[in-house]
């Protein structure tokens, strides 16, 4: 028995040696040099790359020079560079030494209930900030806590908030992010300095996807690049990530119209037109084959809505009538799609009603 509970005498306890240790750890170490997605390779490492938002940044570089930071709320549509905002002033002013211990950042990912508000933040806001920068740069006697998509925050947890942003004013500031400022309570936003990111223009994104593309020797027409910019709606993060994709498919190959077509998912014009000139024939059966079709292709119905919307308003074929008819018709199956209604019974009551509107006069 006692033999049985020592174990096998067979069985060695010598630590491995060092030459077998590295051995074993360095195979297909250093050989791959590590892939970063193009969003974060070209996301702003300082206050003056971020691109468009004037007044942000104006603030920021005030800031940056010694004058005090408030709290602040930035809100605005995805991809117009919140985040990467503050995240570019955090690193300037506290440099990559202190960065980790002055910076706190919380996303909807992670819990952000009252409970982590009540004990995670606040206890990171009494924390008093000292030591100095290694640059011998000056530092500023505060942290930062970011709380990203603040708007998905349930109204305790941001109540929790009022009274730690004014208790520890001294050495703390927020920076509170969301999409919709609705969402976020009264007491939050005016305690906030807040600033309103716009979609990027159109110049804009177009400059930055050429200087994107320039770096990493993508071959791409500026037809594609402009197409590109429409299909991204302002979204200069969904603008790179597409341009990436195309790139990986091509492999190579200069990125024409056609291909950002089909990595965004974006439903080409010709489809569109048929779809249209089906609802003129005034034949069901034609319709419904259509239909069939678009389904079969894998096009969502969602994106349907969005594009014909704007077919239908710039369209001067139709009369003010007809428009308001089918637009009103458009919101309500976009309505019950997001309630998650059968996207082809939605498809086949929006085409009828557009052919009632097409045939009747």
């Amino acid at each position: 028995m006692q033999a049985f509970l020592k174990g096998p005498a067979s069985i060695s306890t010598k630590p491995i040696a060092p030459k077998e240790k590295s051995a074993a750890g360095s195979s297909g170490e250093g050989k791959r040099t590590k892939s970063i997605p193009w969003v974060e390779k070209y996301r702003p490492k300082n206050v003056d790359e971020v691109a468009f938002q004037d007044e942000v940044v104006a603030v920021l570089k005030k800031s940056l020079e010694g004058a005090d930071l408030p709290n602040l709320l930035f809100y605005g549509p995805p991809g117009t560079g919140k985040t990467s905002t503050i995240l570019a002033a955090a690193r300037e002013l506290f440099g990559p030494d202190l960065f980790r211990q002055r910076v706190l950042e919380l996303n909807a990912s992670d819990e952000r209930g009252i409970q982590v508000i009540r004990e995670k933040v606040k206890a990171f806001a009494q924390l008093t900030a000292s030591g100095s920068r290694s640059d011998g740069k000056m530092c500023p006697p505060f942290k930062i806590v970011i709380l990203d998509e603040a708007d998905s925050m349930t109204s305790a947890a941001q109540a929790a908030l009022r009274r730690t942003m004014e208790k520890e004013s001294k050495t703390t500031r927020f920076c509170l992010i969301c999409n919709y400022i609705s969402r976020i309570i009264e007491p939050l936003t005016s305690r906030c300095s807040k600033f309103r990111f716009k979609p990027l223009s159109d110049s804009i994104q177009q400059q930055r996807l050429l200087d994107v593309s320039e770096k990493e020797h993508v071959k791409i027409s500026n037809e594609a690049v402009s197409y590109l910019v429409k299909v991204s709606e302002g979204d200069l993060r969904k603008a790179i990530t597409f341009l990436q994709s195309a790139t990986r498919l091509m492999g190579g190959k200069e990125i024409t119209e056609k291909i950002i077509t089909e990595i965004a998912g974006v439903i080409p014009k010709e489809t569109i037109d048929e779809l249209l000139l089906g609802c003129q024939s005034g034949s069901f059966e034609k319709l419904e084959t259509l239909a069939k079709n678009l389904i079969s292709e894998g096009f969502a119905v969602a994106q349907l809505v969005n594009q014909l919307h704007d077919t239908i308003v710039e369209s001067e074929v139709y009369s003010d009538k007809q428009k308001s008819a089918m637009v009103e018709k458009l919101a309500e199956v976009d309505k019950c799609l997001a309630d998650g209604a059968d996207e082809f019974l939605q498809l086949m009551s929006l085409c009828a009603l557009v052919m009632q509107q097409l045939t009747q006069n």
